[in-house]
């Protein structure tokens, strides 16, 4: 195994001294963790955060017998948050407030936008975001608290929004269960978005929480290739078993949404129909979906990953992002961010459009109820008479 020597660059040098041209490598990058110690992750490096001091990259300093780098194993931190809803002005997507009950996510995905957020806890958002997770404790009393709130006004919670809610810790930690107990005991709307199966578990709470119309779920769908999925999402669940999820989901009577997201070009674009009909024929009566995003480390983390799985796609697939974008790997304006502008992101559009009118999908959009609301009744608050 290759000694992975680590290379310090001053952060303090001005970045056109230390930051080099971009170009297209012939080979893996050099800060690629071996595969004997990241085997069944996403990311193939671990950067530093955007926010250190110091930026270290790692770099085979060709001794390979001195000693063994440790495998990258799975920690979690408990924390224990101040507040659990995060509240968000964005106009471009239809939900005011979410909940993210885990910070990190195992699932490995290495499009996955939500991987800069590791900055903020000094990590990176490589390897660190899918092995360093944290786990927000006492989310639901947190959640019963805020909801018991004199100026609470109710509306649909979104969960999974940023890092998934079943991601395989819940199995063992079971905050988003505990999450939906609270949401149903209160009668409150609630939106999930996941790629895991997992979901199926709660049907138990997510079914009569449906029958009166407070709960719906999307599953997200990237590709139906089974081994492209275990490469580029490796530990969220396989596309069978999700198309299977959202069958037992709708068998249930909960409403499925299909999300075909992200959208790679050159690497998934060709599957946006078979996708839309195999999840329409598993129950799915609604359907969205999202152009890939490449915001800050993201743009290296998924390079990496195409340059060593798909090197012969790589000039062709960032070309199109950039067709997109208007020059660069991302943009965030509002409106344009999760769909892109250009020729290409019209065309896509039009195909998801045409697909969806052929099969009959989002001909009605589920609307939650509020009026079912129940307020929780705060420690040491009064009881009403009525």
């Amino acid at each position: 195994m290759a000694q992975m020597a680590e290379q310090r660059i001053d952060t303090d040098t001005p970045v056109a001294a230390r930051v080099k041209p971009r170009i297209v490598p012939k080979a893996a990058p050099v800060a690629a963790a071996p595969e004997e110690i990241r085997r069944g992750r996403g990311a193939l490096s671990n950067p530093s955060g955007r926010f250190e001091t110091e930026r270290r990259e790692a770099v085979d300093d060709g001794w390979s017998v001195l000693e063994d780098l440790p495998v990258f194993k799975t920690t979690v931190t408990h924390e224990r948050p101040k507040t659990i809803i995060t509240r968000n002005e964005s106009p471009d997507i239809s939900f005011d407030r979410s909940i993210n009950p885990y910070r990190g996510c195992e699932h490995g995905c290495t499009y996955c936008f939500a991987r800069p957020t590791h900055a903020y806890v000094g990590l990176s958002a490589g390897l660190d975001f899918e092995t360093k997770l944290f786990v927000k404790d006492g989310a639901a009393a947190l959640l019963e608290r805020e909801l018991s709130a004199a100026n609470y006004q109710p509306k649909t919670i979104a969960i999974g929004a940023n890092t998934d809610p079943y991601q395989p810790i819940e199995r063992q930690h079971r905050i988003m269960r505990s999450l939906l107990e609270v949401l149903a005991r209160h009668n409150h709307p609630v939106g999930i978005v996941t790629k895991s199966a997992l979901v199926t578990r709660d049907i138990d709470l997510l079914g009569p929480m449906a029958a009166k119309g407070l709960a719906k779920v999307a599953l997200s769908v990237t590709t139906l290739d089974r081994k492209l999925a275990r490469s580029m999402e490796p530990r969220a669940s396989t596309p069978e078993r999700r198309i299977e999820a959202i069958r037992q989901l709708s068998a249930a009577g909960i409403p499925t949404t299909v999300m075909v997201a992200p959208i790679i070009p050159a690497v998934t674009d060709a599957e946006i129909e078979t996708i839309l009909t195999r999840a329409h024929e598993a129950g799915a009566r609604e359907a969205g979906y999202v152009m890939l995003r490449l915001p800050l480390e993201v743009e290296d983390v998924f390079s990496e990953w195409l340059l060593v799985h798909a090197p012969d796609k790589y000039r062709h697939v960032m070309s199109l992002v950039r067709s997109m974008r208007d020059g660069k790997a991302y943009d965030s304006t509002w409106g344009k961010r999760q769909t892109g502008s250009g020729p290409y992101a019209w065309m896509t559009g039009r195909r998801f459009q045409i697909a969806c009118e052929r099969l009959g999908l989002n001909v009605q959009k589920r609307r939650l109820r509020t009026d079912l609301f129940i307020k929780p009744v705060r420690e040491g608050a009064q009881l009403s008479l009525f």
